[in-house]
């Protein structure tokens, strides 16, 4: 079966489609020796599932969003003032939008997808339980309508992925370990998969590890304050290639003050978005790498002796620095303590940024790890989440579990998402 995975991320850039051959062979020794059997307990007793399918990368597009629609997903993000109107408005012009990317992917590539996998987009995640009247609850929300994208493509759409695993008690991310499993796992190497997308999320998988063995949760951000700050200072989406970055100096004072923060310390798993790291703390990151002082406030007495003035480019500078240590400072404390680990392979939008890849490559030579890339396994970098919701959306149409309880905290496997026919 080909599968299209449909990924829209937290820095709302665009599209990303790929298709994915998926074939179930339960006398696959490949499969058998790949993936390990999750089991949970019901009703007194123990369940298995089937062995996990080979896969197949065949081939994945991308489609940047309009720069209208881009605004409006970004401030409709943990908004407070957002409309019901234009929030249901913007579900079916995604259903549409995604529909158009399938079917556009499909064309490029000469393939025929036989179901999708569509995550959606993002538009508020809150992992952990907050008083609301009078209950505790956890609760995420993706939007675009997938009844849109099966009535468009004629196909399929399993959708929504995240709900069912927040119902079992887990945050409800990271999902991509699963993944990562699939591709990474060795009998004698420790790999840590890195996806540098809006936010930064790891899965650690040490060598002959079982899929309960990985840890895996958000690191902090990725891309999503350097994106702020570079729409913010310079009016651009994006620090391309990294030379805003490059150009500047890291203030470290204002970045030890947000290494320190709480989040960094807390233990897995654990998950973040534009909730803890969107436009609120930008705007805190900005503020505290603008505290410039005169050389007379600073008690300096000749103009060589002055600090330099903190510019714009030093606060990309120092937004890049924060994903890069916060990413090191995670693996440090939480991953290398629990085994033997040599290579880092990175994946996402932030792959693509040679600034932030030279200072992660030194970062990880520190920790002894060598940095690679997902392209050498055969997964682009910013096709692999798309990848990722292909294989996940094939598992539920098989009815088989596809979370990963190490990593998001669910009491058990569950078989993730819904499911929206043509």
């Amino acid at each position: 079966m080909i599968v299209a995975g449909v990924m829209s991320g937290t820095s709302a850039d665009g599209i990303d489609v790929a298709l994915v051959r998926m074939e179930d062979a339960d006398a696959n020794a490949a499969a058998n020796a790949c993936v390990r059997k999750i089991s949970k307990k019901s009703n007194g007793r123990k369940k298995q599932t089937a062995p996990r399918p080979p896969m197949k990368f065949l081939g994945h597009a991308e489609f940047p969003y309009p720069a209208d629609v881009r605004r409006r997903i970004l401030l409709s993000m943990n908004s407070p003032r957002a409309s019901v109107a234009e929030l249901a408005r913007l579900n079916f012009l995604l259903g549409e939008l995604y529909a158009e990317a399938v079917i556009a992917a499909q064309k490029k590539l000469r393939l025929k997808a036989e179901l999708v996998g569509c995550h959606g987009q993002t538009l508020y995640h809150q992992g952990v339980g907050a008083a609301f009247l009078g209950r505790n609850l956890a609760v995420t929300w993706q939007t675009g309508e997938s009844a849109v994208v099966a009535a468009r493509t004629g196909l399929a759409v399993v959708s929504d992925f995240r709900p069912a695993d927040m119902a079992a008690g887990g945050k409800g991310a990271p999902l991509v370990p699963y993944l990562d499993y699939l591709l990474y796992r060795d009998r004698k190497i420790g790999r840590i998969a890195l996806n540098l997308g809006g936010i930064a999320n790891l899965s650690a998988i040490a060598a002959a590890a079982s899929l309960k063995q990985i840890v895996a949760f958000d690191t902090g951000p990725g891309n999503m304050v350097i994106d702020a700050l570079a729409e913010q200072l310079f009016g651009l989406p994006c620090d391309r290639d990294g030379l805003i970055a490059a150009s500047g100096r890291v203030l470290e004072d204002a970045l030890e003050r947000f290494l320190n923060d709480g989040f960094f310390r807390e233990l897995p798993p654990k998950t973040a978005g534009r909730e803890q790291f969107g436009r609120e703390f930008a705007r805190e990151f900005l503020h505290a790498c603008r505290p410039v002082r005169a050389a007379k406030a600073a008690g300096k007495t000749s103009p060589t002796d002055a600090p330099r003035a903190v510019e714009k480019r030093d606060v990309i500078a120092s937004a890049t620095a924060l994903t890069v240590r916060s990413v090191a400072l995670a693996i440090e404390r939480f991953v290398l303590p629990k085994g033997n680990f040599s290579e880092l392979i990175i994946s996402g939008g932030g792959a693509r940024n040679p600034t932030l890849v030279a200072w992660l490559t030194k970062e990880a030579r520190g920790l002894g790890l060598n940095l690679h890339s997902s392209d050498e396994f055969g997964i682009p970098s910013s096709a692999k989440e798309a990848v990722a919701f292909a294989v996940m959306a094939y598992e539920t149409w098989n009815r088989r579990p596809s979370n990963v309880p190490a990593a998001t905290g669910a009491e058990r496997a569950v078989v993730l998402g819904k499911i929206s026919f043509p």
